[in-house]
């Protein structure tokens, strides 16, 4: 099920159409995902080609796999992280739909904007932590504790970018029945 009631789904007039600022940033947010899923697409394909090379390497030739694991996860982090905003934006994300027969469309519209203060709200701590962490590995100088030892602050930082996107995603479509748009 989708996190939206299915009947407002055919027609989509998003934010996009407006001329406010939620509007403006919705547009800037859809390139900005636009191209970000384009980009994870190509780190999904990478991480396949690193984790089939790894297999192959070590079954063939007994070659020790120091860095493949560490960067196929690097790469499955930033992908997953980067493109929640994405799945924000048109609301992928799984949703109980279980009341949206029983309530009337106000109540649902006011149900569906809770759903995403509360979502905000977790997503709004889940960055502030996230952020946190990439400050502290970047400022201690953490590492994994592979023999590759790639930095921790890449991952923690993808995370806070990530989340950070997904946090302002989620504020576009909380501003969207302020700004006279329809719920998509």
């Amino acid at each position: 099920m989708m996190h939206g009631p299915l009947p407002s789904r055919g027609d989509r007039m998003d934010a996009a159409a407006g001329n406010g600022l939620a509007a403006a940033v919705d547009r800037v947010l859809s390139i900005c995902n636009g191209i970000i899923v384009s980009l994870a697409a190509i780190a999904l394909i990478a991480a396949c080609v690193i984790l089939s090379y790894s297999v192959l390497s070590r079954a063939l030739f007994q070659s020790a796999n120091y860095w493949q694991d560490e960067a196929a996860v690097f790469l499955l982090v930033g992908a997953t992280f980067m493109t929640a905003a994405y799945v924000q934006q048109h609301r992928g994300h799984i949703g109980i739909e279980a009341f949206v027969g029983l309530m009337s469309p106000m109540a649902n519209r006011i149900r569906l904007w809770l759903v995403d203060l509360t979502s905000f709200l977790f997503c709004g701590f889940f960055t502030w932590k996230s952020w946190t962490l990439a400050h502290e590995a970047y400022v201690d100088g953490q590492v994994s504790n592979s023999m590759w030892s790639p930095p921790l602050a890449i991952p923690y930082g993808l995370m806070g970018l990530g989340m950070t996107l997904l946090c302002l995603q989620i504020l576009v479509q909380l501003a969207e029945p302020f700004s006279g748009a329809r719920r998509r």
